[in-house]
């Protein structure tokens, strides 16, 4: 990799991240089945062979640190809620687009402090775009391996406003939006935690989520978003936090990039609306 302007650790990360995008590259370029869990998600050979990468990688690191990922059993809540610090990993976020292979899946691996994502990488391993961010040292784009790293940042509100939106979970919330930035607005369509980082590098204004997410999905990102200088906020105009109670289901949220807005006066507007 090129030489990096962010610490040892989150260049560890990266690599790591790296390494599982080649493991799920090799898994793309074959046919493979598709699986169902429990809840009747999709998982495939990819997911697995990113999660080894990773959980291997991570104890390299520290054997001692917990890891919650998609593909492994979470500990159960009265050991969790003394954690101060733990790994929050999606080995393979947007199965769907995957099994599309649309290229639109992303590797996401973040760092959990005190209920706040303070390191983040977001990998799209077709792209090979990564992004990384750890708190108070920014938020970074490397395009390929060694290319480069690019600082990146969000943009002030624009009107109309550009909103990145899902690729697979259609369009609720689409009255939510109206009210929070107005009328036509410009539609992105975009799988996996890809949508936050268009806002992190000033590509789109918003993102907001109606529906149902696990806090491995949106970890990394918002760490990238937060270090590039937006916000991801509950509908009641908080920032969203981890690892809060027994269910790992997010609230629904918005991602914003602007934050000299106060979103939350108009979360509550369009609340009072409803």
């Amino acid at each position: 990799m090129s030489q990096a302007p962010f610490s040892m650790l989150l260049q560890q990360i990266a690599a790591i991240a790296r390494e599982a995008g080649d493991a799920i590259l090799v898994v793309y370029g074959e046919d493979f089945e598709v699986e169902r869990k429990a809840d009747q998600s999709p998982v495939t050979a990819a997911d697995l062979a990113a999660q080894r990468v990773i959980t291997a990688g991570l104890a390299r690191l520290d054997d001692n640190l917990p890891v919650i990922s998609e593909e492994a059993r979470a500990a159960p809540w009265p050991q969790r809620r003394e954690w101060p610090r733990y790994w929050l990993v999606d080995p393979l976020d947007g199965t769907r687009e995957f099994i599309k292979r649309n290229g639109e899946f992303t590797v996401n691996i973040a760092l959990i402090e005190h209920h706040q994502p303070v390191l983040g990488v977001v990998l799209a391993p077709v792209t090979g775009e990564l992004y990384a961010a750890a708190r108070g040292q920014g938020a970074w784009l490397q395009s390929r391996v060694d290319a480069p790293w690019q600082r990146i940042q969000t943009r002030g509100f624009t009107q109309p406003a550009t909103v990145a939106g899902s690729r697979s979970h259609g369009g609720a919330g689409t009255a939510l939006l109206g009210q929070l930035i107005g009328e036509g607005y410009a539609s992105m369509p975009l799988g996996s935690s890809l949508k936050f980082c268009l806002v992190a590098r000033g590509d789109a204004d918003v993102y907001l989520r109606r529906g149902a997410t696990s806090e491995w999905d949106t970890a990394a990102a918002q760490s990238v978003l937060e270090e590039a200088g937006g916000a991801v906020l509950d509908l009641a105009g908080e920032p969203l936090r981890y690892n809060r109670g027994d269910s790992l289901i997010n609230p629904e949220f918005i991602a914003v990039g602007d934050t000299a807005i106060d979103w939350k006066s108009r979360l509550l507007a369009a609340d009072l609306e409803g």
